[in-house]
């Protein structure tokens, strides 16, 4: 089943209504959160690298809100042990038995702030329940809850102490993007409502987290022609013959560069996919997953560039998509 151009019409409605009503809160970032209502609606996962200050968690917060759903935040430290994020099993003496006791993961959206200064093994934990959607403890299986989305972050300046995500790891995440400073206007009318905490401002919820699950569903039919695949397949290709890239993008970022392009459609009031959609995410869903030579990164080439001059080299198909 494809979704019709009514649906299309509806969805993308739907969908200007949460960015809107997080835009309250985060005020002049509508890119970000169109990035991050993206992800969630292609059930993938975001990576925040970004200074502190920036409204990260105040962005976690409002999507929870926005979608009615339940948030945690989980500040990383090198002394956080993996049952401080997923849950542990404690023995109850009047029962006998073990009883689990669940962690923050169990919640719609959680906030892995710093997700680089744990150690790898409680990077792991979490990176598992991304994956996996669920959390094993004692040989008993725990479903998370459904939506399910983790938004981590990274500090891009203070790097001692850290532990930095492995390649593997890192291509868990559907797209990596930042918040960034707010532009004058912005800040303005952030200083002017001063008089009130973050966490004070509520976001009104736009749908209910069974109505996200419909939307993602839905985002999954719209049309993707061949000659998009075909797009898509040689602009990954051109990642892994690039002269500048040890490690290209995987099977994994393909899947993701499709999956965030129909979301971007359908929020775009369209039931199909455009080589535009394709041009737009391929940054922040592809630039992550590339590691680079240690002579280009020398040169100062960052993966944000290569997937830039990948996308002037590789021509999109000119025909329209036929639907």
């Amino acid at each position: 089943m494809t979704m019709t151009p009514e649906q299309a019409t509806q969805f993308a409605a739907v969908f200007d209504r949460m960015v809107q009503g997080v835009e309250e809160v985060l005020l002049g970032k509508q890119q970000v959160i169109r990035l991050t209502f993206i992800a969630l609606l292609s059930e993938g996962h975001l990576l925040l690298e970004d200074v502190p200050g920036t409204g990260k968690t105040s962005l976690a917060r409002a999507l929870a809100q926005s979608v009615r759903g339940t948030s945690n935040r989980v500040q990383f430290t090198p002394d956080l042990l993996p049952g401080d994020i997923t849950g542990v099993s404690i023995y109850d003496q009047r029962s006998g038995a073990f009883e689990f006791h669940r962690g923050p993961v169990f919640s719609n959206i959680v906030l892995a702030d710093e997700i680089n200064r744990a150690s790898p093994k409680t990077q792991a934990a979490l990176l598992e329940v991304m994956e996996e959607g669920q959390v094993t403890a004692d040989g008993v299986t725990h479903p998370v809850a459904a939506p399910f989305m983790v938004i981590a972050t990274q500090n891009p300046i203070e790097q001692a102490g850290t532990y930095r995500l492995p390649e593997a790891q890192l291509d868990r995440f559907i797209m990596k993007s930042s918040i960034g400073y707010p532009d004058h206007a912005s800040t303005m009318r952030i200083l002017e409502g001063a008089g009130h905490r973050a966490h004070e401002v509520t976001v009104p919820a736009v749908v209910s987290a069974a109505s996200v699950i419909e939307l993602a569903t839905l985002a999954r039919t719209v049309f993707v022609d061949a000659t998009i695949n075909d797009y898509v397949s040689r602009i990954v290709d051109a990642t892994r013959n690039a002269r500048e890239v040890r490690l290209g993008a995987s099977v994994r970022g393909a899947l993701a560069l499709i999956r965030t392009a129909k979301t971007l459609a359908a929020a775009s009031g369209r039931h199909y996919v455009i080589p535009d959609d394709v041009k737009t995410l391929a940054e922040p869903v592809l630039a992550h997953r590339l590691l680079l030579d240690a002579e280009a990164e020398f040169e100062g080439v960052t993966p944000s560039s290569v997937i830039a001059q990948i996308l002037i080299e590789t021509p999109p198909p000119s025909d329209r998509p036929a639907v």
